[in-house]
């Protein structure tokens, strides 16, 4: 069985587009079977997106398991000043994230990484919709190691479910950031921010 977060390019290919409206822009999105969510964005990545709200001094942006470029894209639309970069392990996510930047005119970074591996930069913002189904070593490194990856006062924002695991979350973000706050609950979804002091 093949996963979102797995390199899966020999899944067979049955694209889907749709138009995805946030803020006072429609993007057109096209996904595919083996990357995560097929056929609309999911409902924690909209909770995400409503509820972000970039730090003044924020100048870059890392995409962190990036799919098809959600998170990535329509921030850079919005805050056309970032700098965006975009990772994820999977070779068709990444293809369709390149192809989604180009047809809603963005200029944004993708490129390969498992996590933070391939990742040489620092960044003021990182925003992820950690894979849950990858396990929790995935998930872990993902909030862990986003403290090395983060300038000073840069931002770890993250969507969780409360019942796949945001209260440990939670909990590990504040170990390693010394602080974390739900800044939204909607439908068992929580938005955790923790910033670097």
């Amino acid at each position: 069985m093949k996963h979102y977060y797995t390199n899966n390019t020999d899944l067979k290919s049955e694209p889907t587009s749709f138009v995805f409206r946030f803020k006072q822009y429609d993007f057109l999105f096209k996904s595919d079977i083996g990357v995560f969510s097929k056929s609309m964005i999911d409902y924690g990545s909209q909770v995400l997106l409503n509820a972000f709200e970039k730090p003044n001094h924020a100048k870059s942006l890392l995409d962190v398991g990036c799919g098809y470029g959600t998170f990535g894209i329509c921030l850079k639309k919005l805050y056309p000043e970032l700098k965006v970069d975009m990772v994820d392990v999977n070779d068709r996510a990444l293809l369709l994230a390149k192809e989604n930047a180009k047809n809603n005119n963005v200029g944004v970074t993708v490129f390969e990484s498992y996590t933070y591996q391939n990742v040489k930069e620092t960044y003021d913002i990182i925003v992820s919709n950690p894979p849950v189904r990858a396990g929790k070593e995935v998930v872990t490194s993902i909030l862990c190691d986003a403290y090395k990856f983060l300038n000073n006062q840069g931002q770890l924002w993250i969507v969780s479910q409360k019942k796949q695991g945001a209260p440990s979350a939670k909990k590990k973000m504040e170990e390693v950031f010394g602080n974390c706050d739900i800044v939204k609950r909607d439908k068992g979804y929580y938005i955790l921010v923790s910033t670097k002091r």
